[in-house]
């Protein structure tokens, strides 16, 4: 046989019509837009439930983490004027602290707060003064460091939870604070 060269036809595929290709990419383009809104809404969904759904709430009140509340009741410990002074760093440090401590109480707790006046319930008055006289004459020294503040707070506002009841104490602000 000779070496003939057998011309295979392939069969030629017709280019789609200029309008049926518009319409295609057209279409593309839709489902594309279409499914990104989709992942997009479905993305903001988890955002909201899982990161954000804490927010209303900020935490349970009976562990006393509650970020978000309305306004509280605000309470200066100590004398009115002068706030508190206690000796701190133990008996023989020679050690005074002078600061005006504000504390930011749950108006919903009714053994605390009295609804009417917007004061300190009287027993609670007593637990509160004994609480912060008690933590600020423990506290060592190295713990009043300007970079400690805001665990010193934290502490001083956990020992008021635990004296008082869990979520009683929003938050708490050191207005004035003189070490010498």
């Amino acid at each position: 046989m000779p070496d003939e060269e057998k011309e295979v036809e392939t069969a030629a595929v017709p280019p789609p019509p200029a309008s049926q290709s518009k319409k295609k990419t057209i279409i593309l383009i839709a489902v594309l837009v279409i499914v990104g809104l989709a992942l997009a809404a479905g993305i903001s969904l988890f955002v909201v439930t899982k990161v954000m759904g804490e927010v209303p709430n900020g935490g349970s009140e009976e562990s006393g983490e509650v970020r978000y509340h309305d306004s509280g009741v605000f309470v200066k410990l100590g004398d009115p004027k002068e706030g508190i002074l206690v000796n701190v760093g133990g008996p023989r440090s020679g050690k005074y602290l002078k600061a005006s401590i504000i504390v930011e109480f749950n108006p919903g707790k009714k053994s605390v707060i009295n609804e009417e006046t917007n004061a300190l319930q009287p027993d609670a008055e007593v637990k509160v003064n004994d609480v912060a006289t008690q933590f600020l004459r423990a506290t060592s020294l190295e713990d009043f460091d300007a970079d400690k503040q805001d665990e010193f707070k934290k502490q001083f506002k956990d020992a008021l939870n635990a004296a008082l009841g869990g979520g009683s104490v929003y938050d708490v602000y050191i207005t004035s604070f003189l070490l010498q």
